[in-house]
């Protein structure tokens, strides 16, 4: 096993220029860890949040968590294991798995390099279905969907709102998507689909194409259309970019329907309880379970994952420009080996 390896690190807070690929130590593994030799990276929106010491997400000083730098970024991971820890149970060496590790404990991933040491309680077995990139590409987008969606897969505090987040019932009702081409959002249509529900994805025209074939029943192209114009007795609005326009899809709900917002923002919850809509929120949190679940869907094909472009690790810092540029179908990797 070699002790060094190469790794992005950031030195100081910044745009995409401050990630330096460069040689670090490799990680030492801990009890209930397994060293994972990376083959794929993806990028999240965390990713840049801790990249720019949080400033886009427009937090006071005193709610930005402290980050000791050099700061490795990155969670979400595939690789085959290289040595496994004390007490872990289920993986062996050589095991291909994928996972979202350590989240949301912000800067201590470190999925941006050749090696990591990764919580086994993390990962699940990577779907001999699908290569190493579209298994790295699932792991936040596909659990932020399965917790919102399907199962929240916790008990602990909700960091958004006093209540837990519920899922609610899917079968038979009216879902709207909104960021439909994105991560999160090609997931969560493929998901509400595999529950049973009528989906309405909101994209920009180009992504129409590839959102019909991924199962959306309707397109609303809000280039040219106001969602809440065409929208109405919608049963739950999943909206992937939230923030406080996604109010607006409180007049495309029934009475008794729901919003998730993936992101917060949202500043209408007089006009919500006036309209009997419940507004709920969630963080999504590690799960290696839940990612086992996920990864038979994405084994035999229910769910795909879409790659929206590839980068070898070295280029990290053009991986994030390709991000800032916006309008991402699915989404970005990195890859490693």
């Amino acid at each position: 096993m070699p002790v060094a390896m190469k790794a992005v690190r950031l030195h100081q807070f910044g745009g995409p220029e401050v990630l330096r690929y460069e040689s670090v130590p490799v990680p030492r593994v801990k009890p209930g860890e397994v060293l994972v030799g990376v083959h794929a990276v993806g990028l999240n929106p965390p990713d840049w949040y801790l990249r720019d010491g949080y400033q886009r997400q427009q937090l006071p000083p005193e709610l930005r968590p402290s980050i000791p730098l050099p700061a490795i970024p990155g969670s979400d991971v595939s690789g085959v294991v290289e040595a496994v820890g004390a007490d872990v149970h289920g993986f062996s060496v050589g095991d291909e798995v994928f996972g979202m590790l350590r989240f949301p404990s912000f800067g201590q991933s470190a999925a941006y390099a050749e090696y990591v040491a990764a919580p086994a309680s993390d990962l699940a077995r990577k779907p001999a279905g699908i290569d190493h990139a579209q298994a790295a590409a699932a792991p936040m987008s596909g659990l932020t969907a399965w917790q919102f969606l399907i199962e929240l897969g916790h008990h602990e505090p909700n960091p958004l709102q006093p209540k837990a987040h519920r899922p609610v019932p899917l079968d038979g009702k009216t879902v709207l998507v909104n960021g439909a081409a994105g991560g999160v959002g090609h997931l969560g249509l493929q998901l509400a689909k595999w529950r049973g529900a009528r989906v309405i994805a909101v994209a920009s025209g180009s992504h129409h194409t590839f959102l019909r074939a991924l199962g959306a029943d309707e397109i609303i192209d809000y280039t040219t259309t106001s969602v809440e114009d065409v929208a109405h007795d919608v049963d739950l609005v999943f909206d992937t970019l939230g923030g406080p326009a996604t109010a607006r899809f409180l007049r495309a709900l029934h009475r008794g329907g729901a919003l998730f917002p993936v992101f917060p923002g949202f500043a209408a919850a007089a006009e919500a309880q006036e309209r009997g809509v419940t507004v709920s929120m969630t963080q999504v949190r590690s799960n290696g379970a839940q990612l086992a679940e996920l990864a038979g869907l994405l084994d035999d094909g229910t769910v795909r994952v879409a790659i929206d472009s590839s980068f070898p690790l070295a280029d990290a810092a053009a991986a994030h420009q390709r991000a800032e540029q916006g309008h991402i179908r699915g989404k970005i990797v990195l890859t490693v080996r």
